[in-house]
């Protein structure tokens, strides 16, 4: 086989090249079929060949693929933003939604429109932002800049804009073994304000969240309480907040919004991954109505547009994904197939010696891999084991997500699932036999 042109992720590999979707399977172009457990990164939450979302794209096409959004509207993105208005977090208000490319592209946007507010407010001075270790928010400079990844920061560090980053609510290494879960929700919590006051609140613009952290941690949900503080110091200060839900969101944890869980609305709410499902490249952000209001009384202008924003085709897609996900209640079989898979994975790793956690929320979890449960102690990074695990698991037909940095950003291994919404509940058995079998490959019965 002739080199390839692509400028693939790793350049010494050799991949193969997948050829079709089947149900919740891909199929490569030898005809061998992978079960996806990981959704590519919690991403193809209908599998790959929902019939009706494949038909409204092709409809779309038919009809318009492009307009400016300087000129022109279409029905597609009209109808897609009023569907995720209406099922907003009580308290959002007369929300607004930005459709662009990706999930960097979203959190990009979601910190401009958090400036443009600021200055509109009256309140220029606002521009610091505050967010969490670890976590991604995404690659581009402004989105990885907030992120609190070192692993994933290192190479880019002095191209960074100055965030600063607090601890997010992880008890497996941070809560005190005779802490309640409520007065660990309220210590963690309660590093915002320190940290509000310390930079001077008159000069904080924002604090970003996960609210299930996804890839950095591990599908960490927060303990009980935790975002309803966040909400009230916020609120003290006159800080927005700013919930990436591009991998949390949109059923994944087994609400439209993961937010819906915590009682809580965001200022701005950055989506992606579950809304389109990944049949077309579309991410957004709502906008509360309290941040439209204060623009729409201004400028009455976004001050930051993008050329394929509101994409005829992509939220064509993304509007049946999100029709399919209520006509075909999934919402509620995320739940059930979450609780099975949960029930299993502690069947199977509870008393496994190198599982130091299993932590998660609907179809959304992860174990965390340890040197030493005793004492907690990761792998050397070098070791590579979750990588090992998840080549392991593929080795079986079956596609996970490893990654790594989850204890201090750079050691701590974890493996996370994401099986799709549609997901049967012999497959949830065949991705925890599967996981199980690639962790004794790995370190042994």
């Amino acid at each position: 086989m002739a080199e390839s042109s692509v400028f693939h992720r790793d350049l010494h590999s050799s991949l193969p090249v997948a050829v079709a979707g089947e149900g919740n399977y891909l199929i490569d172009g030898a005809g061998r079929r992978y079960l996806d457990a990981c959704g590519g990164a919690a991403v193809s939450c209908l599998g790959h060949d929902h019939p009706k979302v494949r038909e409204a794209i092709k409809a779309q096409v038919d009809r318009l693929a492009f307009a400016h959004t300087g000129s022109f509207t279409n029905q597609p993105a009209e109808d897609l933003a009023a569907h995720l208005v209406a099922r907003a977090p009580e308290g959002t208000g007369a929300g607004r939604v930005m459709f662009i490319g990706s999930g960097s592209e979203a959190m990009e946007a979601a910190l401009k429109l958090a400036r443009q507010y600021c200055v509109e407010n009256g309140e220029p001075e606002r521009s610091r932002i505050i967010a969490r270790k670890p976590s991604y928010h995404g690659n581009t400079l402004g989105a990885l800049a907030t992120g609190g990844h070192e692993g994933r920061r290192a190479p880019f560090a002095p191209l960074l804009i100055d965030v600063s980053h607090i601890d997010a609510p992880y008890p497996y290494r941070l809560k005190h073994k005779d802490e309640s879960e409520e007065g660990f929700a309220r210590r963690m919590a309660d590093l915002l304000e320190a940290e509000i006051l310390r930079l001077d609140p008159a000069t904080v613009m924002a604090f970003v969240a996960e609210p299930v952290v996804g890839a950095s941690l591990g599908t960490q949900p927060a303990p009980k309480g935790y975002f309803k503080r966040v909400r009230e110091i916020c609120d003290q200060y006159g800080v927005l907040f700013i919930a990436d839900e591009v991998m949390s969101g949109m059923g994944r944890t087994g609400t439209t919004y993961a937010l819906e869980q915590e009682g809580i609305a965001a200022d701005l709410t950055t989506m992606a991954k579950g809304l389109g499902a990944g049949y077309q490249p579309i991410a957004a952000v709502l906008a509360s109505g309290k941040v439209v209001d204060v623009i729409k009384a201004g400028s009455g202008r976004l001050w930051n547009g993008h050329t394929y924003m509101s994409h005829a085709i992509a939220t064509a897609g993304a509007l049946a994904v999100q029709h399919v996900i209520d006509e075909e209640n999934l919402l509620s079989n995320v739940v059930a197939r979450g609780k099975q898979l949960a029930s299993t994975l502690e069947a199977a790793f509870g008393q496994h010696p190198h599982a130091g956690d299993i932590r998660g929320r609907g179809l959304f979890w992860t174990i965390e891999l340890v040197a030493d449960r005793g004492t907690k102690a990761p792998f050397d990074v070098a070791e590579g084991i979750a990588a090992k695990i998840g080549a392991a698991a593929r080795a079986r037909n079956v596609m996970t997500y490893p990654s790594q940095g989850c204890a201090d950003g750079t050691h701590g291994d974890h493996v996370l699932l994401a099986p799709s919404y549609t997901s049967i509940p012999e497959e949830i058995d065949l991705i925890v036999e599967t996981l199980a079998a690639a962790v004794d490959d790995v370190l042994g019965g």
